[in-house]
């Protein structure tokens, strides 16, 4: 590694770090702002706030919009090399421009590396704690109730739920069979289901339980029946944060968990594994799309640059947005889905790369 690596490295790193410092101060400041009612109404003091929910809020929000100060911290110190001429001497001394290209693929590399730390051990742990501080401080965990709920709980047993209400704990036209192979063994259906905070149990009502042997059907009904039912009421509600608070493994058992049970809807389980290694690999694409686009001089100068970077780099999100919609619609394979805008942003940062300066 030459002096020249170490230069461009250095200016990589630091300008970076710079950015999203700088956008992580303004972050904590205007959520606080926003917060601060919360925060007195709840009686949280200064030590919870700052150590169990902005100590686990900054690496979230770091990783989260890392690949765009990646893209604009390329765009901003390229430019001001392209305009103080050290492209042009590089290029005149004799380097090409794809040995140049080598020093911001190093620093990509630094970066995702250090993305994917984040994304794989410190966030799923940060975010743990910042949702525990949410569900006591703050609105909780965002969850939303299910409907049409089709579930293995066990292999051989099987659930249905129409509806489940999350604020009165009761669910609705609720159905459980027992089947072996390949034929129904017993039914217990009821017209509702309701769950006792109390005892942790669930209370049917107007329920009918039919057996089914070779010959002998056996039929019982009632109008209430405790039972212990291996299933809670978060099995029938979304945690839409909750995958995000999951190491790898833990991630992989889930998601095993929910095919297991016949879940109908892992497609957001899924965007978030693939979502860990895509996210973090964007950092090589955007930084090649950086380079070429900020490598020579332009008439508007160094704002321009930027202003077209910033640009880019919302676009990247924007078909993120798109590819994340397309795999939550059936569409798209999640795993598929993820890559995309990396695939296409690849492809042109290809394509520009052959006309950059020689």
């Amino acid at each position: 590694m030459k002096k020249i690596d170490k230069y461009i490295i250095k200016k990589f790193l630091s300008t970076y770090f710079f950015a999203i410092g700088l956008i992580l101060a303004i972050a904590v400041i205007f959520d606080a702002s926003e917060k601060i009612d919360d925060f007195i109404e709840n009686n949280a003091s200064l030590k919870v706030i700052l150590f169990d929910y902005y100590m686990n809020f900054i690496p979230y929000f770091a990783n989260l919009f890392s690949s765009l100060f990646v893209f604009i911290a390329v765009i901003f110190f390229t430019s001001k090399m392209a305009y103080a001429s050290e492209i042009i001497a590089m290029l005149s001394s004799g380097i090409s421009f794809r040995r140049i290209l080598f020093p911001f693929f190093i620093g990509a590399m630094i970066i995702t590396g250090f993305n994917f730390v984040l994304g794989y051990y410190i966030i799923p742990e940060a975010n743990k704690g910042r949702l525990d501080f949410q569900s006591v401080y703050l609105k909780g965990v965002h969850k939303s109730s299910e409907s049409n709920v089709h579930k293995q709980i066990e292999p051989g047993l099987y659930v249905y739920l129409e509806s489940f209400n999350l604020n009165r704990q009761t669910g609705y036209s609720f159905t459980m069979e027992s089947i072996e192979d390949d034929k129904l063994i017993s039914r217990l259906s009821a017209n509702r289901i309701i769950w006792d905070t109390t005892d942790n149990k669930w209370t049917l009502e107007e329920y009918k339980i039919r057996k089914f042997g070779d010959k002998v059907h056996e039929i019982s009904s009632g109008m209430h029946l405790d039972t212990a039912i291996n299933i809670s009421p978060d099995d029938f509600t979304q945690e839409l944060e909750l995958v995000t608070a999951m190491t790898h493994n833990e991630l992989d058992d889930y998601i095993e968990m929910q095919r297991i049970r016949g879940t109908s809807d892992i497609t957001s389980s899924l965007l978030e594994k693939h979502r860990r290694v895509a996210y973090p690999f964007s950092t090589f694409i955007l930084t090649l799309l950086a380079v070429v686009l900020s490598a020579k001089k332009v008439r508007g100068g160094i704002g321009l640059q930027i202003g077209l970077g910033i640009l880019l780099s919302f676009t990247y999100i924007l078909f993120m947005q798109f590819a994340d919609s397309f795999a939550l619609s059936g569409s798209i394979p999640p795993g598929i889905a993820v890559w995309i805008p990396n695939m296409i942003y690849g492809f042109i940062g290809i394509i520009l790369l052959r006309f950059a300066p020689k």
